[in-house]
């Protein structure tokens, strides 16, 4: 039996859409074409937590974040090579649920002489079918893997002017980039649902707005990655009032970098003949105020 060897790591599932971000382990590793999850030994006396947003950075390039909670995998082998020696080697794995920024650049290797080889998005299909080769762990650490569980009540305006609707665009930071929808947002901690739609109008449209009666209560469940780029499993409350702006008022963005990129009044018949553009909660919101 050779050294007994253990080896404390962390590391971190970053899953973006259908894609993983993977790093190639390097040829003095392996000299096989062979992918892993980002991440990497622990210092001694360093935070696992720290270590693996550390082993991102250098291995991919990219600044992650990483959940409270983790899985923990062990292997054992009791007989294998390490640095040229034969050694009984015990790994202890402990594997994050991350992310990145969702407008974050494409991933490089910054670690000179490293471990790790290229870094890269790859198919989660690949992965699961054996076509791309990986590691055990990166399988086992996807069969675990469950998206944030996360409930948000929003308010939102409906605003109707000769036959057109206020809507507003979601930017690439947004759910559903591109997709217009309702102006409006989430309710921060101890605001009213009325005041959080006069001042989502001011943000998004930079209109002052005057509220009118509750139009409807809905509700929308989905997977998706959130505005931070982490993957969440999404229940969306969605509570819209009838609104007005002044008549002569012309709607602008006044947050910057934020989840809208664009206002604009959108005649109801082009909602009613395109509706792959539009969210869901339009459509609700034109059929509880009588329209089709």
């Amino acid at each position: 039996m050779g050294q007994q060897v253990q080896r404390l790591g962390a590391y971190a599932v970053v899953v973006r859409g259908d894609r993983i971000l993977l790093t190639r382990l390097a040829e003095r590793v392996t000299k096989q074409e062979l992918w892993t999850l980002p991440g990497g030994g622990v210092d001694h006396g360093e935070d696992p937590r720290a270590a693996v947003v550390r082993e991102i950075y250098e291995e991919t390039g990219l600044r992650a974040e990483v959940g409270e909670t983790a899985h923990v995998f062990s292997m054992h082998l009791s007989d294998t090579w390490r640095r040229g020696r034969r050694v009984d080697a015990h790994s202890v794995r402990i594997v994050y649920d991350g992310w990145v920024a969702a407008d974050a650049p494409d991933p490089r290797v910054v670690e000179i002489d490293g471990s790790t080889a290229d870094a890269a998005w790859q198919p989660i299909g690949a992965v699961l079918d054996g076509s791309l080769p990986t590691v055990g762990l990166v399988t086992e650490a996807l069969a675990e893997l469950r998206p944030q569980q996360r409930q948000r009540v929003a308010a939102y305006a409906y605003v109707e002017r000769d036959g057109a609707l206020l809507l507003t665009r979601n930017s690439a930071l947004g759910p559903h980039p591109g997709v217009w929808t309702l102006p409006g947002g989430g309710i921060d901690h101890g605001e009213s649902p009325a005041d959080t739609v006069l001042r989502e109008l001011h943000e998004e449209c930079g209109l002052e707005g005057e509220l009118g009666e509750l139009l409807t209560v809905d509700d929308h469940h989905f997977t998706g990655t959130a505005p931070i780029g982490r993957r969440e499993d999404f229940h969306a409350i969605r509570i819209v009032y009838r609104a007005s702006v002044p008549a002569d008022a012309e709607p602008r963005v006044v947050e910057v970098d934020g989840t809208t990129d664009a206002v604009a009044w959108v005649p109801l018949t082009e909602v009613a003949t395109d509706a792959a553009r539009f969210s869901s909660l339009v459509r609700a919101a034109i059929t509880a105020a009588g329209g089709r």
